[in-house]
């Protein structure tokens, strides 16, 4: 791998200040075979800083993670570019930007964000991204095979705040409520009211919002003690939202 493979850096100097302190390293290549994705992701982060990702957990956590662990060898190239990337039957690992720009909005919260529901586990790397940030993430995945791939990927990094269930998303995860904040990586055409319903007071559903091929907006719901608050944001491009479960 060469360097003229990513984004060119100022120098070292202003590399390293981009990343925040974090007493995690970045994991090292396993034989003298494996490229060292490092400065791929040293640039990725400072590529998100300066599109306005700036909570420190956040960074750490995306530069500790190997994102290319999390993807199959034949697109590891491409991992720290800012696109999303195929991971079979349909699903896509998100973008970089979007997983930093979902969890700061999730994070935001006016409460403490420590108990949160991830619906769609896919790869598994927005919930690595979360359980490194200090949350207790509750997983679903529709696609049964997502879901054991992900689990081993997570056992082998060490995370063991992660809690796993195969079910159909529309339904949430009931006997866990309520959530400080729900993330959805998947896009239904109107919110879920069972994913409403799960939050906690002060709560934030992030969603992408919005039928396949028309415009489809990020958008937070928060949780008052009388009603719900809803924002628009980013417009974004997700696959739809399914109901049912798969083997």
């Amino acid at each position: 791998m060469n360097a003229s493979d990513f984004p060119r850096l100022k120098n070292i100097t202003s590399a390293k200040a981009a990343i925040p302190p974090t007493s995690e390293a970045v994991p090292a290549p396993r034989d003298k075979h494996t490229p060292d994705y490092t400065w791929a992701r040293v640039a990725m982060v400072e590529r998100l800083r300066e599109q306005g990702i700036i909570h420190p957990k956040i960074l750490a956590a995306m530069n500790t993670l190997a994102r290319e662990q999390f993807v199959d060898e034949a697109l590891r190239m491409r991992v720290y570019d800012d696109c999303s990337l195929p991971i079979g039957q349909g699903q896509t690992l998100s973008q970089p930007y979007i997983v930093g720009r979902m969890t700061q909005l999730l994070l935001s919260a006016a409460i403490p964000v420590k108990r949160v529901l991830e619906i769609g586990t896919g790869s598994g790397y927005q919930a690595a991204v979360l359980a490194h940030c200090g949350c207790m993430v509750f997983t679903i995945e529709r696609i049964e095979a997502f879901l054991a791939v992900a689990k081993a990927r997570h056992r082998a990094l060490g995370l063991l705040n992660i809690r796993y269930l195969h079910r159909d998303g529309f339904k949430g995860w009931p006997s866990q409520a309520p959530f400080d904040g729900i993330i959805v990586t998947a896009a239904p055409a109107i919110v879920p009211a069972e994913l409403k319903a799960q939050l906690a007071i002060g709560g934030r559903l992030i969603v992408p919002v919005g039928e396949q091929g028309e415009t489809q907006r990020l958008t937070v719901i928060t949780r008052t003690e009388n009603s719900f608050h809803s924002q628009q944001f980013d417009a974004v491009s997700f696959v739809p939202m399914l109901p049912g479960e798969q083997s």
